[in-house]
């Protein structure tokens, strides 16, 4: 997303949030945004099906280098998303980016700066980042 588009969606959202003004309605509304994605997920798992999860506990070799180490670790999720899955969890995190947005605006912080700030930590701590 560019920084243009970024803020231009920002000022969007500013626009377009009426009912829900109060930092505790966003903040609530940030949380139930984040539980539909994780939903949707889950959805995608359990009823469609397109993707499967296989989780065991990830293997370190105390030997190995980040480098190497990172080439071992799975994601543990096996198959693609089928189109209506993607839509769905597309959706949903389009509203989470919404709500983000929203609480952004009542706090006054510039999602553009927030972008930038965390992507030159990025870039500082490289491998090392725990986000």
């Amino acid at each position: 997303m560019s920084t243009l588009s970024l803020q231009a969606f920002q000022d969007q959202v500013s626009e377009l949030l009426l009912r829900h003004r109060s930092l505790i309605d966003v903040l609530s509304k940030t949380g139930q945004a984040g539980a539909s994605v994780n939903r949707a997920v889950s959805k995608a798992i359990t009823e469609c099906g397109c993707i499967e999860l296989h989780a065991t506990k990830q293997q370190y070799a105390p030997e190995s280098g980040i480098a190497q180490t990172k080439g071992l670790l799975e994601t543990h999720v096996e198959g693609e998303l089928c189109e209506n899955c993607k839509e769905v969890i597309s959706s949903e995190l389009g509203r989470n980016l919404f709500y983000m947005s929203a609480l952004c605006n009542l706090l006054d912080i510039n999602m553009e700066e927030v972008v930038n700030h965390e992507s030159q930590k990025c870039s500082t701590l490289g491998m090392f980042n725990l986000s």
